[in-house]
């Protein structure tokens, strides 16, 4: 049976493929040590566990639920914002919640593209930017962010660019992979950007509590609603991964018309499920401390392994990983990455996954614990650099 035309060009996920080839290695006895993908290792705080399991016994929680999310789900979420953003947003017209704000790339390409509209995606950028693009039928056109502008974009390179056809712009801050974080100069540009060439900002969100003493949301700059989408998750920030809840949050006519396409698409989350989010979303700066307090002990042994390595990296950075330039000797991040995974048994991630900016790069991760990371800089220590 021959695939749809729009799987052309689309590979399976790197990292997909990345775990497979591990799981082969650590069926040769290798025990590699993956420290290359962004899934928290912590447990949600035990009041959202225990939220979930005194709703989930409970007989009348389990029918299909709100295509738009549960009210108290999304109160929760307006709230939220409210608190640690300052953002206010209606809870009943301007959010609605996701099955992970993955899924909420994916409605937004398909909502609003047709063949050939164009979407503005950063390089080095998360791929499912790119790959969500081109199954709607849209064309990407990078931009390309530099290490010495602070990895913002440059609007006098992209106001040079025919952007008649473009009808939507991915930004991410704090920037993944890079960690960079954003500033208030940058979000009313960009927001100014959107307003004057018609372009609909889609900003992914779901790194800012991540050490981070200063969550931002682009929804904040005067006027963003008009101009602005956002995608939030408490994937990161709650531990909570595997649970997939995100939002997407922005004026009524941008909610309204995703929903359009989305309830085409799902029958909304488990209502407990959607209730222990609630929960979550309730807990006070005191977590995030608690977890920060433990990613900032692991940043510092990566640090460590990433000198061992003779890399050059930034401690400015926020997100669950550490961005660094390659040393001279290795031609890309993936040389580096075979060496360190094949003769340490130890993974990281080539920054040219990410795009052909990140070719110089890796990026580690903090989701493992302080002595995987100790038995990692031992392993890397053996290797010749």
């Amino acid at each position: 049976m021959k695939t749809a035309k729009r799987l052309d060009g689309i590979g399976e996920y790197y990292f997909s493929q990345k775990l497979r080839e591990i799981e082969e290695l650590n069926k040769q006895g290798k025990q590699i040590i993956n420290l290359g993908i962004g899934s928290p290792d912590l447990p949600p705080h035990p009041e959202v566990i225990r939220t979930l399991q005194e709703e989930a016994a409970k007989p009348n929680t389990h029918a299909y639920q709100s295509y738009k999310g549960s009210p108290v789900l999304r109160k929760a979420f307006a709230d939220w914002y409210h608190n640690w953003y300052g953002v206010e947003l209606s809870a009943e017209t301007e959010i609605l919640p996701l099955i992970g704000s993955k899924e909420g790339i994916m409605h937004i390409c398909m909502t609003y593209l047709d063949k050939k509209d164009e979407v503005l995606v950063p390089n080095p950028g998360y791929p499912t930017y790119r790959s969500a693009v081109k199954l709607a039928g849209g064309k990407c056109v990078e931009y390309e962010l530099k290490e010495k502008n602070n990895y913002a974009p440059d609007f006098s390179k992209l106001e040079k660019k025919d952007l008649s056809r473009v009808k939507l712009m991915f930004v991410n801050y704090p920037q993944m992979p890079t960690g960079q974080l954003p500033t208030k100069e940058l979000f009313e540009k960009l927001v100014a950007f959107g307003k004057k060439h018609d372009i609909l900002i889609i900003h992914d969100n779901p790194y800012s509590f991540i050490l981070n003493e200063d969550p931002v949301s682009l929804l904040s700059v005067d006027g963003a609603k008009e101009i602005v989408i956002e995608l939030n998750s408490l994937s990161k920030s709650h531990n909570m991964a595997g649970w997939r809840v995100g939002v997407l949050c922005g004026a009524k006519e941008r909610v309204e018309e995703v929903l359009r396409f989305k309830s085409n698409m799902d029958s909304g989350m488990f209502l407990p499920l959607q209730l222990a989010a609630a929960k979550a979303l309730t807990l006070g700066k005191e977590w995030q401390d608690e977890v920060n307090a433990i990613y900032r002990e692991r940043r510092e042994k990566v640090f460590e392994l990433l000198e061992t390595l003779e890399c050059i990296y930034s401690k400015e950075q926020a997100g669950m990983f550490v961005w660094a330039r390659i040393p001279s000797a290795y031609k890309t991040g993936f040389e580096l990455s075979d060496k360190v995974l094949y003769e340490a048994n130890v993974f990281i991630t080539p920054g040219g996954i990410f795009g052909t900016a990140g070719d110089k790069y890796i990026r580690v991760s903090l989701c493992a614990p302080v002595s995987r990371f100790e038995e990692s800089l031992q392993r890397i220590k053996s290797l010749k650099v």
